[in-house]
């Protein structure tokens, strides 16, 4: 290998009993020091106490977080980007760099790997053909994250989490498959903004490993860098011009953004509130993409509407900066009562106050008022559909609303659809648009489109509900055509985006429930329930609710009285078999006071088997030991 080993310094010793080369790299461990990792990692699995100084203490905390995101250790779940963009600016200053390296590598069974910020790999250059066919088996391959979250412990994805050069040996990678490897990352700063913009990896077998692989990689993310300072130099200047000049003749609110940098007047910081910020600068940053001035309408969380003046200084490559000429031309202040009634009506889905669920309320309402038809975007269970009654109930509350589910297309369907079209006045929801058939997104697309532009005062509000639109394959060309009938989509939040709202809705959904009877939650269980990603949204909750409610109706209700399932906290709604197993696992462990090997004999499963279950379901439960 072209990296030379270089003698390690034995007066230098650090956790795991790896050493420290001259040049401040470590080596890689000794074989015994290799085997005593591999029986830390087995031991950390089943969560068995660790020697002291067993693991390097990087290596552990990246093994904490690891599991903590419920990484499997036995298999590898990497997603896939489709969508890359084949030119940006970190591409073009690290291609002369990676290739410069990979001409001197190319004989060696090393590999350089470029990653974007989120852990894709955008580029892989290998030499060696056995090397290259293996990471093609662990799936380190353009396109593929290796991100911690989705793959544990590696030399990418820890660098990124720890924002520092960081090698991974053999078995301190978290995912049994890369055992084989060693990698040395390095991150990419943007040298304008200091934000952490990609790493360049050294992969080669753990066998092969050199103590300089490190050293190498900080001296490629360097080189990168200061190519990066030479193709964002003149940007940025003309960015900083175009801000100052803006700046002297408005006395208004100014932004200064591109991809790296964020500039704000004082103005601007009065003016708009910190959490106003992130959603005005996201569909702006939209806008300048463009590549031409644009004015925009936006909603605020904090109820502000901000008209934006977006002018772009350039634009390349799909990358852009620009100027913000911000003006807000409403908000009403929280002591003055609003002209129009905000939607405070008793239905579950449009109980809260949290800023992403207000933003999402204000929004509907405004489309009611200007009777301007709309998609509402959102998983199964947020609440879409509810929304849309609770806005036209709380404005024409003698109005009638009909609710047409697209699960029901048929002669029929299309016959009450256009009975409403024409007789107009009310409110028309149809439901899971996305669900329809190529044809009959058509016929439902010839309905709608005569009334569309009509002017008349009782023409129908048309709202469509749809699931997320997916990454991995576009909406069918007749579905586009259908959803362009209507002017605006607004995304409806799941729950867990805006979950201090369920502090909010166990109140009222327990009074439903109950009809009025005296139940509460103590704070201890409505701690449980606001762990919960809850990925069945108000619905599951309102589900859980139900079952609580079956066996209390009076009194206060502890952590006890809740459902095995909220003592999960998982990212999908459970099969109905997972939900009994995990039911089960639950009880065990109540039953056996925490104790995990108990509750393992129990259920006639190994303990090895239930560790992984609990990490699997996300299962939290007070312990009083496994023995």
């Amino acid at each position: 290998m072209v990296l030379p080993p270089e003698p390690a310094s034995t007066h230098h010793h650090r956790d795991a009993h790896t050493t420290v080369s001259q040049d401040g790299g470590l080596a890689a461990p000794s074989s015994a020091a290799a085997e005593r990792i591999a029986v830390a990692r087995d031991a950390f699995l089943v969560d068995d106490a660790l020697s002291p100084g067993s693991v390097r203490g990087p290596i552990l905390a990246s093994w904490i977080r690891s599991r903590e995101l419920s990484v499997p250790a036995d298999h590898l779940e990497l997603p896939y980007e489709t969508a890359a963009e084949p030119d940006t600016p970190l591409l073009r200053a690290a291609r002369p760099v990676v290739a410069e390296l990979a001409d001197q590598f190319a004989t060696e069974p090393v590999s350089l790997i470029l990653c974007d910020a989120d852990g894709v790999v955008l580029e892989r250059r290998t030499g060696d053909s056995t090397l290259n066919q293996h990471l093609d088996k662990v799936w380190l391959a353009p396109g593929f994250s290796y991100a911690e979250r989705y793959v544990g412990t590696n030399g990418i994805g820890t660098a990124l989490e720890g924002r520092r050069a960081t090698e991974v040996f053999g078995c301190e990678h978290y995912v049994e498959h890369l055992e084989d490897l060693a990698c040395a990352g390095a991150p990419i700063r943007h040298p304008v903004s200091g934000k952490v913009v990609g790493v360049i990896d050294l992969t080669c077998w753990r066998r092969e490993a050199n103590a300089l692989m490190v050293a190498t990689a900080s001296s490629m993310a360097r080189r990168i860098e200061e190519n990066l300072l030479e193709q964002s130099g003149r940007r940025e200047l003309t960015l900083l011009q175009d801000y100052l000049t803006t700046v002297q003749r408005s006395s208004g609110a100014v932004f200064a953004v591109s991809d790296d940098l964020l500039m704000m007047n004082d103005r601007a910081r009065e003016l708009i509130d910190p959490a106003d910020q992130a959603p005005l600068l996201a569909d702006a940053g939209e806008a300048l993409r463009s590549g031409r001035a644009r004015q925009l309408v936006v909603d605020l969380p904090s109820g502000a509407c901000a008209r934006v003046h977006c002018r772009p200084s350039w634009s390349d490559g799909g990358v852009s900066g620009g100027i913000l000429q911000v003006k807000l031309t409403s908000r009403e202040p929280a002591a003055v009562r609003p002209a129009h009634p905000t939607i405070t009506t008793a239905l579950p889905a449009a109980v809260g106050s949290g800023a992403l669920w207000a933003k999402c309320c204000q929004a509907v309402d405004r489309h009611f008022r200007t009777r301007e038809w709309l998609v509402l975007e959102g998983e199964q269970g947020s609440g879409r559909t509810t929304l849309a009654r609770a806005t036209h109930q709380m404005h024409t509350p003698a109005g009638h609303v009909r609710v047409l589910d697209a699960e029901d297309f048929g002669p029929r369907w299309m016959a009450e659809v256009n009975e409403e079209l024409s007789t107009g006045g009310g409110t028309l929801v149809l439901q899971r648009v996305d669900r329809l058939s190529a044809s009959a997104a058509q016929a439902l697309t010839d309905a709608l489109e005569p009334h569309r532009e009509s002017t008349d005062l009782e023409r129908p509000w048309v709202v469509a509900t749809r699931g997320p639109m997916p990454d991995a394959h576009p909406d069918a060309p007749e579905l586009t055509e259908l959803l362009g009938v209507f002017p605006r989509t607004i995304e409806v939040p799941p729950l867990r985006h805006h979950i201090e709202d369920v502090a909010e809705l166990v109140p009222y959904l327990l009074s439903r429930l109950t009809r009025g009877a005296d139940l509460t939650c103590s704070p201890e269980a409505m701690r449980v329930l606001m762990r919960n990603r809850w990925p069945g949204n108000v619905e599951q909750l309102y589900q859980v609710l139900r079952k609580v409610v079956a066996r209390r109706r009076t009194g206060v209700i502890r952590p006890d009285d809740l459902p095995a399932e909220t003592r999960a906290i998982t990212r999908r709604v459970l099969t109905p078999l997972e939900a009994i197993e995990c039911d089960a696992i639950v009880d065990a462990l109540i039953d056996a006071d925490g104790n995990k090997a108990e509750a393992a004999r129990r259920l006639g499963m190994s303990r090895a088997t239930i560790y992984r279950k609990i990490r699997g379901y996300g299962i939290s439960v007070p312990t009083s030991g496994d023995d």
